[in-house]
């Protein structure tokens, strides 16, 4: 328990400095994009504006959410917090789809107008800051992803990943309009973002909602749980297992065959160093392990058991 203790303490401070070092970025780069769309009028920038404003509610959601995701649980919450990192998830999806369908709409309207940006180098130097303030944050991130799988701090890199493409897209955009020449480049700009943030939003959503519908762990990390579980040699099998994530906790449980003529001294002892052998390959994992007898099967379990494992040699 010790172990787990340390490996959620140590996700938790992650999680929160990744947090609150997108927040910082988001101040940013609004007070920055502010100044830069109301020198510009380039719709562009100003959707570039409006991204980076609700980078930071869409943040400041992660922060809570990924301090209540590590609160312990209680008589309430049996299963602990978890979800809220996936209800934070879904509520960023919903905030970029709004502001998609704004810009959307801003930039159809200005193809009527014709209207060109002015002070292009403005919102190009602008832009290119925050490119490359952007491109370290995303790069923090994944850092923090790989060391903590946070699904909150992964849709907030999935979103600032996607600005990368926006800034981008603002220089271009500035060049061609107002440097080249090339009318409507501006606001087609303008429409491609939103159509790259609603397409970003559906990644989003899919994944919290997996994890809030309790979608079963990727076929690669059930077989590797059911490999290292297999490793025992009083194991005569694994059937019926299901799998969840919620938050930083992962929950397993399933059935195993054993020796029907072992004590349950013996089978408890045996349930023992096979969680102890999965807890060191999986740590923030909750295991729960049902034992039968070998050949026993449950013909009311009501779902399909998966990865089974029959009588291994």
């Amino acid at each position: 328990m010790s172990n787990n203790h340390a490996h959620f303490a140590e996700r938790e401070r992650l999680t929160t400095l990744a947090a609150s070092a997108s927040i910082a970025m988001a101040i940013l780069l609004a007070i920055l994009k502010s100044w830069a769309a109301w020198q510009t009028g380039s719709v562009a920038m100003l959707g570039s504006l409006a991204d980076s404003t609700l980078d930071i509610l869409a943040s400041g959601v992660t922060l809570y959410a990924v301090r209540l995701s590590a609160a312990p649980a209680d008589l309430k919450h049996g299963f602990g917090h978890g979800k809220a990192e996936a209800l934070a998830a879904l509520f960023q999806a919903g905030i970029v789809t709004a502001s998609a369908f704004a810009i959307g709409v801003r930039a159809i309207m200005n193809f009527s107008s014709a209207a060109q940006p002015t002070h292009p180098e403005l919102g190009i130097g602008v832009s290119v800051i925050a490119l490359a303030g952007t491109i370290m944050l995303v790069l923090y991130q994944r850092y923090i992803v790989k060391r903590t799988g946070s699904i909150a701090i992964q849709a907030d890199h999935i979103h600032y990943s996607s600005d990368i493409l926006l800034n981008a897209s603002v220089i271009i955009a500035l060049v061609l309009d107002s440097w080249l020449g090339l009318r409507g480049a501006d606001p087609i700009f303008g429409v491609g973002i939103a159509f790259w943030l609603i397409w970003h939003a559906r990644d989003v959503a899919g994944h919290a909602i997996g994890q809030l519908m309790d979608q079963e762990w990727p076929l690669e990390k059930r077989e590797r749980f059911v490999a290292i579980a297999s490793t025992h040699p009083e194991l005569k099998g694994i059937h019926d297992m299901r799998t969840r994530t919620s938050g930083s906790r992962d929950f397993v449980q399933f059935h195993v065959w054993v020796n029907p003529n072992l004590t349950v001294y013996q089978a408890h002892r045996v349930m023992d160093e096979i969680e102890a052998a999965l807890m060191a390959e999986f740590p923030g994992t909750e295991v729960l392990i049902h034992p039968d007898p070998e050949g026993h099967t449950d013909q009311e379990m009501g779902y399909v058991p998966s990865l089974d494992i029959e009588h291994r040699a």
